[in-house]
């Protein structure tokens, strides 16, 4: 795959709708062509994952809601097709806050490298932080949504 875009989803506790950050990476002729991070203020809006990822309530407190972030996605992934480390997870979680803000799905074309990568490299752990240094990347901030989806990006690129 040459042109796709790498997202990742942060949330705040258990609820797929209380996504807390986003990270994109736009890959466009095998190359990283641009790159977004937002913190989003999540719904419902109580931390649980902080010893996960380090964000509290006081990041977001004052963050645009899912709706508005999206507003400036969408134009950069027009049309390309999204790959996520683990898609069960980041594609319930947009489907999820899709739904909790009355927006309608675009049914975007999703691809996994997690599946991809059992393919690829049996036998050893699939995490994220395990296959990107695989595939070219040093993932030094594992669980910063833009981290994340940049390393996501290079394993995409090497294995999809």
């Amino acid at each position: 795959m040459k042109n796709f875009v790498a997202i990742d989803f942060e949330t705040a506790n258990t609820e797929y709708t209380s996504v807390c950050s986003v990270g994109v990476v736009i890959v466009r002729g095998g190359e990283i062509v641009d790159k977004f991070f937002s913190l989003i203020h999540p719904e419902p809006d109580y931390y649980t994952f902080t010893h996960i990822h380090g964000l509290t309530q006081e990041d977001t407190e004052s963050a645009p809601l899912f709706p508005e972030v999206w507003k400036q996605i969408e134009p950069l992934i027009a049309g390309l097709p999204l790959v996520a480390h683990n898609k069960a997870f980041d594609e319930t979680c947009l489907k999820s806050a899709f739904r909790l803000y009355g927006m309608d799905y675009p049914d975007y074309e999703f691809h996994c490298t997690l599946v991809a990568s059992r393919q690829v490299f049996p036998g050893i752990s699939h995490r994220l932080n395990n296959i990107a240094p695989l595939c070219g990347y040093q993932l030094d901030n594992h669980h910063h949504a833009l981290a994340d989806a940049e390393a996501c990006a290079w394993i995409a690129r090497e294995i999809l």
